[in-house]
């Protein structure tokens, strides 16, 4: 069975941490002079923070307890629900947005990264909720849980077993050191990205509150502007080029960022998966503005480059932001865009979707089959980068596909029951499912998830978050075997 005490310890800090997170926004509330949403989220912060700690004080503390895979699987699954209802309960009683489900929507696609909304007028929220609806996305990118395992020791547990449940991709093996010192790392070196991007667009001309909640957006890939046209709101290609070539930067694998400022970035250009990532962008973006061309959308070169690329970085990255209504290109290169849906930025990073390397993965099987129809008695390994894929990570990577391709084929049918075309049902569950945000038709990038009733609403909810920590971590706790002692 679980272990319940260090669990609910482990929730408790959770608390602690959403509610200290939303003093930040309830102090943009005060500087815009926004009363009662300050107190909102002041409020909120309060009520968190005291049953945080007494929870964690009630609770005898354990000397150096090691939490299970079990227990760090249930604390996953349980937390990024529990996120999701606390960052609406401020959406929901200041008013914001006066129906539960649509707040808790709207949270679970910002902590989730996912970037979908329910929104139909944007510009008219309040400044401090327009930020906490951002600010979610930066601290769902990179994991509030790998914050917290930072803090776990301190408390005399162990977090190794909720980073592994928690990390997207088929390994995370990458960095060596300690789980404590990799969460501090990643957050340093996200922060870091975070910063720089702001002073960029700050020093283009865009204001900071603009340039913090679009660069939160960008790191975290989550897509969630400001704007309900999104980044065509500002027409300027120099925002666009900078938001571009940071969504693509957040689709690394963080760990290489490590390599490359401990001075060996040989290392980092050297990886598999990051040098196949950058040829799928490479190979959409110049597709993509072929056909822009030879059908006459776009008259110029640069013109089907700007927006090719952003496009092609948005959504492989599965960020969502968007310059144009790429559901008005030609067909063509909206196959692309699904395909490019599906596979998703770099194992590691902050991007959803499936993942490159899995593909490279699928790709090494599918290569290895034709050898063996032609050579019956060959017995050749899958190799990434020269290495052996283990046989079991291989396995992994085709259940992950089947429960994947199940998981979106029935909830596409119970979407398409509330009564939308299957496009639209499709594409919302992809969208949702890959944590990308726009998808075709009646969820295109120029509307909205607003249509749906509320139980689709929650169904899709849970999609965003079953994508976020990639199916495996949710799927777990509704097994049998996971329940018995």
């Amino acid at each position: 069975m679980i272990n319940r005490k260090i669990i609910t310890k482990v929730l408790c800090v959770v608390l602690v941490v959403v509610g200290i997170a939303m003093l930040i926004p309830g102090i943009v509330s005060v500087i815009y002079k926004e009363s009662s949403e300050a107190i909102c989220f002041f409020a909120c912060t309060a009520c968190m923070v005291i049953v945080g700690f007494l929870g964690i004080k009630l609770i005898p503390k354990t000397n150096n307890a090691v939490l299970r895979m079990r227990d760090g699987f249930f604390i996953v699954g349980i937390s990024w629900i529990l996120f999701s209802i606390l960052g609406a309960i401020p959406f929901y009683i200041s008013g914001s947005i006066p129906n539960f489900v649509d707040a808790f929507f709207e949270t679970a696609s910002g902590f989730s990264t996912t970037g979908s909304t329910i929104l139909t007028n944007i510009e008219a929220m309040p400044k401090g909720m327009l930020f906490w609806r951002s600010f979610t996305h930066w601290l769902g990118g990179m994991g509030i849980l790998v914050l917290t395992i930072a803090i776990l020791p301190m408390l005399g547990i162990g977090g190794q077993k909720i980073m592994r449940a928690e990390t997207t991709g088929p390994t995370m093996d990458k960095i060596t050191f300690t789980v404590t010192g990799s969460a501090k790392r990643l957050y340093i070196i996200y922060a870091g990205l975070t910063a720089l991007e702001v002073i960029l667009l700050c020093a283009g001309g865009m204001d900071i509150f603009d340039s913090l909640v679009h660069s939160f957006g960008t790191l975290g890939t989550g897509g969630l502007s400001i704007y309900s046209s999104s980044i065509a709101y500002y027409g300027n290609f120099y925002f666009e080029m900078v938001i571009a070539v940071f969504m693509l930067l957040a689709g690394i694998n963080f760990s290489l960022y490590y390599y490359l400022f401990t001075g060996n970035a040989r290392l980092m250009f050297k990886d598999p998966e990051f040098k196949t990532y950058i040829k799928i962008i490479v190979i959409a973006t110049v597709f993509i503005m072929g056909m822009l061309l030879v059908t006459g959308y776009y008259q110029t070169i640069v013109d089907a480059f700007r927006y090719a690329f952003f496009q092609v970085c948005s959504i492989i990255t599965t960020t969502g932001y968007g310059t144009a209504d790429f559901d008005l290109w030609p067909l063509p290169c909206k196959i692309v865009i699904l395909l490019l849906m599906f596979v998703g930025g770099s194992a590691g990073s902050t991007a959803g979707g499936l993942k490159v390397i899995r593909f490279m993965m699928i790709g090494g099987i599918i290569k290895r089959r034709i050898k063996q129809r032609l050579h019956k008695n060959s017995i050749e390994p899958v190799r990434i980068g020269g290495k052996k894929v283990e046989e079991d990570v291989l396995y992994n990577v085709r259940m992950l596909l089947v429960i994947y391709a199940i998981i979106a084929l029935g909830s596409t049918l119970l979407v398409s029951l509330d009564g939308v075309n299957l496009t639209t049902a499709f594409s919302a569950v992809i969208a949702c499912f890959s944590n990308i945000g726009p998808g075709f038709d009646l969820v295109g990038p120029s509307q909205n998830f607003a249509l749906f009733s509320p139980a689709i609403k929650i169904l899709l909810s849970l999609l965003m978050i079953a994508g976020r920590l990639e199916i495996y971590t949710i799927a777990v706790l509704f097994t049998p075997q996971f329940w018995k002692k």
